[in-house]
């Protein structure tokens, strides 16, 4: 079993972030938002800032080692994360396979449509990456998560222009 070469946790503002020793800073993303879809009054909902940081931290992954995502649960703000990261890194692969591979990963997964529908829109995924979340639908219903993993490669699905392209 490897060792995690990085990791990004993504929890409540409030609540400490551990130490993932032996994990340097450098290496441990840390994200403080609420688990929430939408914008309420006194909560931190995930901003494009947020989803711009995580993305970029997760380019300075080599992939040699796994990559740890997580959250509270491991249900909505973690499985939206590990989505974007996969999506981000397959360009050419197809949603839906990222999302059905997730499902099948976790069938408590249920990605955080916010950062979803964020890193849809910085990664000009044209909104494939919202239905794809969509289509698999809400997760199981369970209190919090088992561990999983997913593939950080996935096969190229169709030509698609390269981010920023048209």
């Amino acid at each position: 079993e490897k060792r995690v070469s990085h990791a990004i946790s993504l929890l409540d503002p409030a609540n400490p972030f551990p130490s993932l020793h032996p994990l340097t800073d450098a290496a441990h993303l840390k994200i403080g938002v609420h688990d929430i879809d939408e914008l309420m009054h006194g909560y931190a909902a995930p901003d494009a800032h947020h989803v711009e940081s995580l993305l970029a931290f997760a380019e300075g992954w080599d992939r040699a080692a796994p990559m740890l995502v997580h959250c509270w649960a491991g249900v909505s703000r973690s499985t939206a994360t590990a989505f974007s990261i996969a999506c981000a890194a397959n360009p050419k692969a197809s949603e839906m396979e990222i999302a059905q591979t997730l499902r099948a990963a976790s069938p408590t997964a249920t990605p955080n449509k916010r950062i979803v529908s964020l890193a849809d829109d910085i990664l000009q995924r044209g909104g494939r990456m919202r239905a794809a979340v969509a289509q698999i639908g809400r997760g199981d219903l369970l209190i919090e998560s088992r561990p999983f993993s997913i593939p950080a490669h996935y096969a190229p699905d169709r030509e698609k222009p390269e981010r920023g392209g048209a």
